[in-house]
């Protein structure tokens, strides 16, 4: 049983993976307030609470009954989106997610989309509804929330009392692991538009 909610957390928290998540929201970072980005990411964290949970309660039922469409053409346009971010952080750096956030008082859904809410969870979001009781499932994607939540906010501390003093060495790090992991997320992209498109023609 144990083992169970063990997976689903591991799943849910590498998916996440707020260490990563910090170099996508770089721009984020270093642009906003503390006190601004906090209640964002907070309200983001909320949002995408809400949404897993729909997803774990209502599992693939919800896109193929109440919504009409194919799990596999919301895997398309997710790739599509997570390929744009990619694209333009390859080769525009860290900048172009700061050009994408927009006002601050948008700052929460852009936070929960695309950044926490995506293919990737929200499948995670349906297994883990499937695998555990409705409670369960509930429980470990809110401590999984609250983990992510806490190591941002940690970050985004580090940053704004170290960019002065390591601005250098922080700079370098962001830039030479941000396009790294901007090449991966292209990868995934790409995976997640191959997968969509051979479960349409497999359902042909």
């Amino acid at each position: 049983m144990y083992i169970s909610y063990l997976h689903a957390f591991a799943l849910f928290f590498s998916l996440l993976n707020p260490f990563l998540m910090s170099i996508y929201m770089i721009g984020m970072i270093r642009n906003s307030e503390a006190k601004v980005f906090n209640k964002a990411l907070i309200q983001g964290c909320l949002i995408a609470y809400a949404v897993f949970m729909l997803f774990a309660w209502g599992g693939e039922a919800i896109f193929s009954k109440y919504l009409n469409v194919r799990f596999e053409a919301f895997q398309i346009f997710g790739g599509l989106i997570f390929l744009v971010i990619g694209y333009r952080y390859v080769f525009q750096g860290a900048d172009t997610i700061g050009e994408m956030r927009g006002a601050p008082e948008h700052l929460a859904g852009t936070i929960a989309m695309p950044f926490m809410i995506g293919p990737g969870t929200i499948s995670a979001a349906v297994v883990t509804g499937m695998t555990l009781p409705i409670s369960g499932a509930a429980l470990v994607i809110f401590l999984t929330l609250a983990l992510t939540c806490s190591l941002m906010i940690l970050m985004k501390f580090a940053h704004d009392h170290l960019r002065y003093k390591h601005a250098k060495y922080i700079d370098r790090y962001v830039d030479i692991v941000g396009r790294l992991s901007a090449l991966l997320i292209g990868t995934i992209a790409i995976e997640m538009i191959i997968t969509g498109i051979l479960g349409v023609i497999a359902e042909m």
